[in-house]
């Protein structure tokens, strides 16, 4: 069997066939991958007026044809392509996660007015967002990719322009998300808007056990600047004492643990740990592998590596990694909880590349789905839930954008879902589901 890390991850062959409706998952398959279907998908258009798009999605867990969308309050925005000068179409904003969920909230950066809002969805109807306060202004310029913690009651924001970093709030659900605090800064010498896609920040993410606050920056290799992974501790403090999260631990300078240092108050820490994984350059999208203290990460300059994270010290580690044949831009990743295998998206490919151990346990490419018959460019960011892998296509302007649904089971693209009527096109970006 095949898997992402021996031992803990199992994994099951995928192979592509032509588009349209092929099969549909059916309830004993679902059940016996142990995982269930998502109700809805979520991203945002990110044009001048922001807005979130939400899409059903039905038992069998494709597209039904019933969407909604709400503004989020702010504006979106584009990078400049470096290539060209022009703005940057599609990968709009150079990220991965450009709206995420917690719990029943949805976050949603707003790029173009350097805030977050935050979402609620209605438990009974997926379709049904409301706003929760006001879009919070953060202490930075073009938020691009966002993270949140619903344990920790935390949302962390990547910015990558001229005022370049990280910035962190709390929030519930019902106060919504607090004032952000004072930026991690990134000295990436940017512009506002920035020039990309190299030499951005690319994706903020918790580690599987939410111990550590985790961000990647794409280097420039053109220009002999190294990229890396920065780690923040995520600390408690409680009556004056601070706490540092270790292996799901809260322990104090005296040692005291449990209920107490639970209950504190939690923060990220604005010291952070930088390493440059060996045989890495532009660092993209992330993926905390389940039960592992490992991350998946894509680079655009070849493919796919697994980095390990230090819990104690927070360095990063590259323990293995494997090239992708004629990838262009390989930057976008999701763990499937049917096979335990990765998926990588390129936005210059319309594929999905699935990557795991192999036999001999070497990380190793061991099926891709072609779906170029979709007439879809390429596909950037994805959400695996139940036995099917969504992933987003924004269009290229001359292109409608669309959703491709993927069985990773039956080994079959299901389904390529045109999101016409939502405002969706080249600048959309992100993908978040709701399990």
């Amino acid at each position: 069997m095949h898997s992402l890390i021996r031992y803990s991850l199992v994994a099951t062959a995928v192979l592509g066939m032509a588009g349209g409706v092929a099969s549909r998952p059916s309830a004993r398959q679902a059940a016996a991958a142990g995982a269930a279907n998502a109700k809805a998908f979520y991203f945002i258009t990110n044009n001048e007026e922001n807005t979130v798009a939400a899409v059903e999605l039905g038992a069998d867990g494709l597209v039904t044809g019933k969407a909604t969308v709400l503004a989020t309050g702010g504006a979106g925005a584009n990078g400049i392509d470096g290539s060209t000068n022009k703005s940057a179409v599609p990968d709009a904003l150079f990220s991965q996660s450009a709206l995420t969920i917690a719990g029943m909230n949805i976050f949603a950066v707003n790029a173009g007015s350097n805030s977050i809002s935050m979402l609620a969805i209605n438990p009974a109807d997926p379709l049904k967002l409301r706003m929760v306060g006001d879009p919070v202004v953060i202490p930075g310029e073009f938020p691009n990719t966002v993270a949140a913690s619903e344990k920790l009651g935390l949302v962390c924001v990547g910015l990558t322009g001229k005022k370049a970093g990280v910035s962190c709030a709390s929030f519930s659900s019902e106060a919504g998300v607090g004032e952000m605090d004072e930026l991690r800064g990134f000295e990436l010498n940017q512009s506002t808007p920035p020039v990309g896609p190299t030499n951005t920040v690319s994706h903020v993410f918790f580690s599987s056990d939410e111990t550590q606050l985790l961000a990647t920056v794409k280097g420039d290799p053109a220009k002999n600047n190294t990229g890396f992974i920065a780690a923040y501790a995520v600390e408690q403090k409680t009556g004056g004492r601070n706490f540092k999260r270790t292996n799901n631990n809260e322990t104090s300078a005296g040692g005291e643990k449990g209920a107490a240092a639970a209950a504190a108050a939690v923060s990220v820490s604005r010291d952070n740990v930088r390493s440059s994984p060996e045989g890495t350059a532009v660092l993209f999208g992330s993926v905390a592998i389940p039960g592992a203290s490992a991350v998946l990460v894509t680079d655009a300059s070849f493919g796919v590596a697994i980095l390990n994270i230090d819990g104690t010290t927070g360095k990063a580690e590259t323990v293995a990694k494997v090239a992708l044949a004629d990838q262009k831009a390989t930057c976008w990743s999701a763990i499937s909880p049917a096979t335990g295998t990765a998926f990588v998206t390129d936005v210059g490919i319309n594929r999905l590349v699935e990557v795991g151990r192999n036999g001999g346990g070497e990380l190793a490419v061991l099926n891709e789905v072609d779906m170029s018959v979709t007439g879809d460019p390429g596909v950037i960011d994805l959400r695996a839930g139940g036995e099917l892998v969504y992933a987003l296509s924004p269009g290229n302007g001359t292109t409608q954008a669309a959703v491709s649904v993927v069985n990773v089971v039956t080994k079959k693209l299901l389904q390529s879902a045109k999101l016409s009527g939502l405002g969706a096109g080249a600048n959309s970006m992100g993908m978040a589901l709701l399990i």
